[in-house]
């Protein structure tokens, strides 16, 4: 069960990412993805998960957290920090989302400045009618 996309009843507001962080424990870092994080925990997702219950060191660059494993399925885990991190910690480690630009469909405009092998040329292309007018 993808434990990021359900809705659930959290105290903080976990925001969706993917970076690269890790597990200590015992010495020994764990390289794991992290799908999300708050102030209070963080969802991680790796091969070789510590098991629950275990006491490990969050690590994502300059920032360090103890922290413990509260579950493991599947490959992911979720974890429950010692304490919990300032707002300024956690936005630190968001990456801002890149503004949405709305792509311009136009068609490019026509050049005013005709030649008049140009005007012959589209006046040829154009709409001839495969008829005789009256009085023609």
């Amino acid at each position: 069960m993808d434990e990021s996309q359900t809705v659930q009843n959290r105290r903080q507001r976990r925001s969706q990412v993917l970076m690269s962080a890790a597990l200590e424990l015992s010495g020994v870092a764990v390289p794991v993805k992290l799908r999300n994080l708050s102030a209070e925990g963080a969802l991680v997702e790796a091969d070789n998960l510590p098991v629950e219950g275990a006491e490990v060191v969050f690590r994502r660059q300059e920032l360090s957290v103890p922290a413990r494993i509260i579950w493991v399925r599947g490959g992911r885990a979720g974890l429950s920090f010692n304490t919990a991190l300032s707002p300024e910690a956690v936005l630190r480690h968001i990456p801002t989302p890149k503004p949405r630009v709305l792509p311009e469909f136009r068609r490019p405009g026509l050049s005013t400045r005709f030649t008049d092998t140009d005007r012959d040329a589209m006046s040829a292309w154009g709409y001839r009618a495969s008829f005789d007018r009256p009085g023609e």
